[in-house]
């Protein structure tokens, strides 16, 4: 067993100690077979956390392809290296695959006394204070069996009394935009710090306690982010202080950071400051006792809603400054409410020293401040930034999203680490490194799959009859193509769309065509979807959006991938389309440069989900005759696996042929 590496050994000589075809995971990991792309990479990341230099931090980037074993490859280093290191991923079932499978491996066989955590979101946790409040009130009985998940009261006070973190995802049902749980949970703006009652018993500072004292910490990207935008201003979130950070899923990693590094307000944002002054209020004397206060926030809940009715009612993403000139009276007004509020809580805070008050003059200053940042007319002119609203079922939302983010990661994330690896399936260098602001000289590797793609798989692309998406015909003749094809594999397939529509109208066709059980995004939960689709080994899956990545059924249920067309991202959303202008006042081409890429990442997500494991085998077919027809199309075929190619569907039906 290797407790520790030797301080002469190198960190190439340390990683053939394990990745070898005699090291520990041959001797240890049942059926592992040694892949040299795997020892490379581990040696390239333990080569890296060697380094004493930064910060700023020294850049890596990895594309490893499905099968490389790219986990260990990097928590392995990581690990040996001795160095606090955060783990961040994009998706859950990461995290869960780390720290149920591949931390457990480490400590058993590598790294005994290796402490790791998964570390989340303040509002994933328990806020016992507001726990409290809300059962000395009477108020936890108010809540309805909708409101709180089914979670009945008597479940709430037993977990209590057993939970470590007290962790919302332990109770099962209690969503995270439930009503109860956002009364309850830990949120920035109801924090009382050291002087809350409940401090030294705070689950939040368990879970502070915990992570500092860990050498892997695991997170996901919104956590990282939100964490680095708030140490701008001086305040952390949850996560201790690292030295290096491994990025996996980097791929989302712009958008992600866009997100956080940008400003936002919204009506939900609003009624829940109002909601909570009111309460306070009512507490502490009531209207009789604060009759201005009263005042002002009625005069802010009316003002407000007259503003929000403003907004077109189409659902979507708009530029803000289109519609900003017939908004900007009442965004006035609006702003002049926020004011005097602010004024009457800080007389209310200043004759009241205790209870809510210190956490609702400065929420609703910092508010009121996003509004105003967001739509002072000037910052439209500025560039750094797209001013933008979204209007969605129920909430109305308005943004300001830095269209570049290079300039904000050099301020944080790459200002406070030592190293920084970036891993992605999916992972173009030149693209990637350009987009994030990354040092030219970063080293970066390509890891090809080991699984046999030219013996065990075929891409399949409509011969020259079948027509381009905007022309006539197509909708008709796609779902020709999808009953033939899926006649050929037995149902067992994945069919991805890039929308909603196109998936519907797909929907409508099939259903009573086939015999073959036909499930659809929405019709269920996304793990209720994937679960009767890897059981029952003839059903077709219909999917857009989040199903192009994490979907994982290896075996027989999934042998055959459908894209319907190249995903191009429709160019109508504020932020790509301001992202596209800066690279054409820059000179550049934006389809080229930023569009094409940006779609090839994503159709190798999607044609990605066929092989998951080596003995797996299948079809991937991608019914856009624009891979042949247009000068773009040769980049999209280089960049997928290494498939025999054919236009022919009876090349399909041997393949498949029992």
């Amino acid at each position: 067993m290797l407790t520790a590496f030797k301080e002469s050994e190198k960190p190439m000589e340390q990683m053939n100690d394990i990745f070898s075809p005699a090291g520990a995971l041959a001797r240890h990991l049942p059926e592992h077979e040694a892949r040299p792309g795997q020892q490379r990479m581990a040696e390239a990341v333990a080569e890296l956390l060697a380094r004493q230099d930064g910060p700023p931090a020294a850049c890596l980037l990895v594309e490893a392809e499905t099968g490389l074993g790219k986990t260990l490859a990097y928590l392995v280093p990581a690990v040996f290296s001795g160095r606090k290191t955060l783990i961040s991923t994009n998706t859950r079932n990461l995290q869960d695959q780390i720290l149920s499978r591949e931390i457990p491996f480490i400590r058993e066989h590598l790294a005994p006394e290796l402490k790791a955590m998964c570390v989340k979101g303040r509002q994933n946790y328990l806020c016992l204070h507001r726990w409290h409040q809300l059962t000395a009130g009477g108020q936890l009985e108010l809540f309805s069996a909708e409101d709180s998940g089914g979670v009945s009261t008597a479940k709430l006070h037993a977990w209590l009394k057993k939970t470590v973190f007290a962790d919302r995802a332990e109770l099962p049902g209690l969503s995270g935009s439930s009503p109860l749980w956002q009364k309850i949970c830990c949120q920035t703006h109801f924090c009382l710090g050291s002087d809350c009652p409940d401090h030294s018993r705070c689950y939040l500072n368990k879970v502070r306690r915990e992570a500092a004292a860990c050498q892997i910490l695991v997170v996901n990207h919104h956590l990282l982010f939100s964490d680095l935008a708030l140490r701008r201003s001086g305040f952390g979130e949850v996560l201790p202080r690292c030295e290096s950070v491994i990025f996996d899923e980097a791929h989302h990693l712009e958008d992600i950071a866009a997100q956080f590094f940008g400003l936002s307000f919204s009506r939900y944002q609003l009624l829940d400051l109002i909601a909570d002054v009111e309460k306070a209020a009512k507490d502490s004397g009531g209207k009789r006792k604060h009759k201005k206060l009263f005042a002002a926030f009625d005069y802010l809940t009316g003002i407000g809603e007259r503003f929000f009715s403003l907004f077109p009612s189409a659902k979507g993403r708009f530029p803000l400054i289109d519609f900003f000139p017939a908004l900007k009276p009442l965004n006035d007004a609006l702003l002049a409410a926020f004011h005097a509020l602010a004024d009457q809580l800080e007389l209310t805070g200043a004759k009241n020293d205790d209870g809510p008050w210190k956490q609702l003059l400065p929420r609703c200053e910092e508010l009121g401040e996003s509004l105003e940042r967001i739509t002072i007319q000037s910052a439209f002119q500025q560039n750094s930034h797209v001013h933008w609203f979204e209007r969605s079922e129920k909430n109305l939302s308005l943004a300001a999203t830095p269209i570049d983010v290079a300039a904000d990661l050099q301020k944080t994330l790459f200002a406070q680490m030592r190293h920084c690896v970036f891993t992605s399936a999916t992972l173009s260098a030149g693209y990637f490194r350009q987009r994030l602001g990354l040092p030219e000289d970063s080293p970066s590797f390509v890891f090809p799959s080991p699984f046999d793609y030219k013996s065990r798989t075929l891409l399949y692309v409509p011969d020259s009859s079948f027509p381009e998406p905007n022309a006539p015909g197509h909708r008709e003749r796609l779902h020709q193509e999808l009953r033939k094809l899926l006649i050929c594999s037995r149902g067992r397939a994945l069919v991805l769309f890039t929308s909603f529509q196109a998936l519907e109208q797909a929907w409508h066709n099939l259903r009573d065509a086939l015999p073959y059980t036909l499930l659809r995004q929405g019709a269920a939960s996304r793990q209720l979807l994937l679960k009767r689709f890897a059981e029952e080994t003839d059903s077709v899956l219909l999917a857009v959006a989040s199903f192009w990545e994490g979907v994982d059924v290896p075996g027989e249920s999934l042998s055959m991938v459908i894209i319907d067309k190249l995903p191009f991202e429709v160019p109508t959303d504020p932020v790509l389309l301001a992202r596209i202008e800066r690279i054409k006042i820059a000179g550049g081409n934006p389809f080229f440069e930023f569009q094409v890429p940006r779609a090839i990442l994503s159709l190798r997500q999607g044609v990605g989900r066929l092989m998951r494991r080596a003995g797996d085998r299948g079809v991937a077919a991608v019914l856009d005759v624009r891979l042949f027809t247009k000068p773009y199309g040769s980049r999209f075929i280089a960049n997928l696996p290494p498939s025999p190619l054919t236009r022919n569907l009876r090349d399909v039906e041997r393949f498949f042929a029992p």
